[in-house]
């Protein structure tokens, strides 16, 4: 496990994100329970969720995956769709996207659709609003594109629509992409990339059974301090991810 340690004082929260890869393991096997375990053991406030199925296809049991995990660890949830697909013979909605569970109140929740080209798949930014002991503050989950166009089209719609908050802000999610590349340079010029600000700079989360890469990101506003951060390795054959984890302090 590897762990940056910073200090401060503050309201403490653990927010971790995680590619689920709709809980299909590096073994090839459907088992959200692991990933529900995964989630649990590491103790996380708030997650961010990405690939997520709900109700979506045969690959998934066509299970709502994120309202299954928050009755399974007793948290609130919010879901944002990437893509929908609905059959003839059922009033169901089949969507794949991001989700969020939280053991705070979620106070708002709205989907925006990353849609800048037909021909490659739909991502989108979910924004939710959470309520913390006298705060209030915003979460953003999202998943890139791999197009190199369309994710700096990505990009900078999402860093248009953050600069309009005023609360304190975490953004998260698998951002396809390595750091210190233009996309990240744009987003650390507003926010503060957590591995950063920890000193380490690049925390490895993909493949998770040989970690090379670094795929997935928390990123914070200045207000927020970052007080550690971690990859944690719980289970590593739940998902072709590994999660990333910090604690934030808030109300410092």
């Amino acid at each position: 496990m590897q762990k940056t340690v910073i200090g401060g004082k503050g309201l403490e929260i653990n927010v971790m994100t995680f590619n689920i890869h709709h809980g299909r393991g590096t073994d090839r096997k459907l088992n959200l329970e692991r990933i529900a375990k995964v989630i649990q053991e590491s103790k996380a406030d708030l997650v961010s969720l990405n690939e997520v199925d709900r109700h979506f296809s045969k690959r998934s049991d066509y299970i709502d995956q994120v309202s299954w995990l928050a009755k399974y660890l007793e948290m609130n949830h919010a879901f944002g769709e990437a893509y929908t697909l609905q059959s003839k013979d059922s009033t169901v909605l089949r969507q794949y996207g991001n989700a969020f569970l939280s053991r705070y109140p979620i106070v708002l929740e709205k989907n925006h659709l990353l849609t800048f080209n037909r021909f490659t798949e739909n991502r989108s930014l979910l924004e939710i609003g959470v309520q913390l002991p006298k705060q209030l503050f915003k979460v953003y989950v999202t998943h890139l594109n791999l197009n190199p166009f369309i994710h700096k089209k990505q990009t900078n719609f999402i860093v248009g629509k953050i600069e309009e908050d005023s609360q304190p802000v975490v953004i998260m999610g698998d951002w396809n992409m390595k750091p210190e590349v233009k996309a990240w340079k744009k987003m650390t010029r507003h926010f503060i990339d957590v591995c950063y600000a920890a000193g380490k700079g690049t925390y490895c989360t993909f493949p998770s059974f040989r970690p090379k890469l670094q795929l997935d990101y928390i990123f914070v506003s200045p207000d927020i301090h970052v007080a550690s951060v971690e990859v944690v390795e719980i289970n590593s054959s739940a998902s072709d991810h590994l999660l990333l984890k910090t604690t934030l302090l808030f109300n410092r």
